[in-house]
């Protein structure tokens, strides 16, 4: 096997040094706008036939190499400079829900992946959706993604591969898209908007043309900010001779959520030099400052380590989107899984078939959240340490200002190798990671570790088992494939409960995976360990005697005050009883408390109630609070008396 070098690199461990490229701009001067070729509108999926018939067993196209697997330095295998070796105690956290998702759908691999709203869960897999309750209940499908697409034709009714799904936070929507795909030499982005908050509802359904160029390994991701909000998109290009570089693209996402058929797509391609990067993906109740450019990161070199970050400005209005220059990032060096990045070295029990690690990439997904003086981000891929394959990960700060890396590490603790990786972070600023697992005596397996604050810098907790397999994939000319992504997700009503998919087998043969969905959550998130605390003053109002259908003259103020160490997120106010909500106007010293509030730890808002009684005597109601903080809802007592 080939060896790739690892080097002690003194100013990755002794400092950090960020550049940006003067003269590795992109290669696109202008910014290649694409209307859709197709609108339409969906039938609800809720409608559609659960059909797993339609298709044959189908292999998905590998995907092309990155350019990272043709540049990246040979030489002798080195020790990694920030491989973990310190044992931690057990992860933390507390396992919740844990359920079988799609079987094999005649399609290997999977491309497994998951969207999370309040109380539904949405997974996708090639070539179907499905959605389910968060007690792991069936609610709609599994359905064929060709067939939501039916009402437009075209390519995305012959194949959608490299699924996605999101769920659109600020806007309650939900996201579908994938690579529309005849197998012919012609290609496309599919892409559905729901209509509604209901993932199993109807979905405004778009094509983009990209011709007779592959779209290859797409990922996308909402960045959510006021104005020229986008549905940010990477792809490898691929056109009919040689590679192109990769496409950094921005849809239109306000078109989208009003259902308009002409969403425009805003794209920059960088230099053939850089592939695979990915979106940023905004995670917790704060969406990006408004002017916050799309952020895109890649894994440029493994010696020296070097990430690029670039910066995706769009105009949907002018039609014009400015792409910076990447800004390196030094990383610890590292060697490429497999000795090239890009090849099967994973082993299985029983079986001389080994699994392939995309090891030329990142690991989708480039998760970032705000917090309350800064922003982070979490991504990771698969690296080679030794004889084993294992995952390195990465913790940015303010990714999109003065960009600092404040923590990384590479997750090896035994001789089992580890790939296929995505992770996240919680309001409280626990991270979790989750993987594929597999050796020669350990089945294909889904496992998890992750860290919280206090533990050191670098480090993850012992490990967890999701689903430890029970089978080797193998017996089919492309047994070699696995994933080829898997998400780690954040569950919106609580920014604390972590969500996983990924694939195992349950026994051993050729396109039978099956798909896990399972949760889990750190204990002192949300709570008196660093969450959001609500205190209410004052704790309950009182008005005289108003006659019976008047409302009373004094309106009554209370103030919610965040008293707790990270964001307090208001999603609901309401009042009982002979009881209203009054507007408090914003000044430079009064923040109104509303629906979508969120309160920094120290920061209040105000909201005052009215009294109109409907009856004489005493009248009672409350004022309350539904929110993210322990104890939600939380209430004010209110009293009056009708006269």
């Amino acid at each position: 096997m080939l060896r790739f070098p690892k080097m002690f690199c003194n100013v990755v461990l002794c400092g950090l040094a960020f550049t940006t490229l003067a003269f590795a701009s992109t290669n696109k001067s202008k910014t290649q706008v694409t209307y859709p070729s197709a609108f339409g509108v969906s039938q609800r999926l809720s409608d559609l036939p659960v059909d797993l018939s339609s298709f044959p067993n189908h292999v998905m196209p590998e995907p092309r190499p990155s350019a990272l697997a043709f540049h990246a330095t040979p030489g002798p295998w080195q020790h990694d400079p920030v491989l973990q070796t310190e044992v931690l105690p057990e992860v933390s956290a507390t396992p919740g829900l844990s359920f079988d998702g799609i079987t094999q759908s005649g399609w290997i691999p999977p491309d497994n992946n998951l969207a999370i709203g309040p109380t539904k869960i949405f997974i996708t897999v090639n070539t179907d959706v499905a959605v389910y309750s968060k007690t792991g209940t069936l609610l709609s499908g599994p359905t064929n993604i060709p067939t939501v697409f039916a009402p437009i034709g075209g390519l995305c009714t012959t194949y959608v591969v490299d699924p996605i799904v999101l769920y659109d936070r600020p806007a309650d929507r939900w996201v579908i898209a994938g690579i529309g795909d005849n197998y012919d030499g012609s290609y496309g982005e599919c892409v559905a908007v729901s209509t509604s908050n209901d993932p199993a509802g109807s979905y405004s359904l778009y094509f983009y043309n990209f011709g007779s160029t592959l779209n290859d390994y797409d990922k996308l991701s909402v960045w959510a900010t006021t104005t020229n909000s986008a549905y940010l998109a990477t792809y490898n290009l691929y056109p009919p001779s040689g590679s192109g570089g990769a496409d950094l693209c921005g849809f239109d996402r306000t078109a989208m959520l009003a259902g308009s058929a002409s969403a425009a797509m805003l794209c920059k391609e960088t230099p053939s030099t850089e592939f695979s990067y990915l979106p940023s993906d905004m995670d917790g109740p704060t969406p990006p400052a408004d002017g916050t450019p799309g952020l895109f990161i890649t894994w440029q070199n493994n010696n020296p380590g070097q990430l690029y970050l670039r910066k995706l400005t769009l105009n949907f209005t002018s039609g014009k989107a400015t792409l910076s220059n990447p800004t390196v990032i030094s990383v610890a060096n590292d060697n490429l899984s497999c000795g090239v990045g890009f090849g099967t070295c994973v082993p299985q029990p029983g079986t001389t078939q080994e699994l392939d690690t995309l090891g030329d990439r990142m690991m989708y997904r480039f998760a970032i959240r705000h917090f309350a003086d800064h922003d982070r981000a979490v991504f990771s891929h698969a690296v080679e340490n030794g004889d084993q394959v294992a995952v390195r990960w990465y913790e940015l700060y303010d990714p999109a200002g003065s960009v600092a890396l404040n923590q990384q590490g590479t997750f090896a603790p035994d001789s089992t190798y580890r790939w296929m990786s995505s992770l996240a972070e919680d309001q409280s600023a626990d991270i979790a990671l989750g993987y594929s697992a597999s050796s020669t005596s350990v089945y294909p397996a889904i496992r998890f570790t992750g860290r919280v604050p206090s533990d050191p810098l670098g480090t993850m907790e012992t490990e967890a088992s999701i689903m430890e397999g029970s089978g080797s994939q193998s017996g089919g000319s492309s047994a070699n494939r696995w994933g080829d992504y898997t998400a780690m997700q954040v569950d919106p009503t609580d920014d604390c409960t972590f969500w996983y998919i990924d694939e195992y087998q349950q026994v051993t043969g050729y396109e039978n995976w099956t798909t896990r969905i399972a949760s889990f959550i750190f204990p002192t998130c949300g709570g008196t360990g660093g969450g959001p605390v609500m205190s209410l003053a004052p704790t309950s109002l009182k008005w005289g005697k108003i006659a019976v259908g008047t409302t009373a003259a004094g309106k009554k103020k209370v103030t919610a005050t965040n008293t707790g160490s990270s964001i307090l997120s208001i999603t609901g106010i309401a009042t009982t009883g002979d009881f209203g909500l009054v507007a408090v106007k914003q000044t430079k010293k009064i923040t109104p408390c509303a629906n979508g509030t969120n309160l920094n730890p120290g920061a209040s808002c105000e909201i005052k109630v009215s009294f109109t009684p409907t009856a004489t005597g005493v009248r009672t109601g409350s004022l309350n609070f539904t929110d993210n903080a322990s104890g939600s809802p939380q209430a004010v007592t209110l009293t009056g008396t009708g006269k």
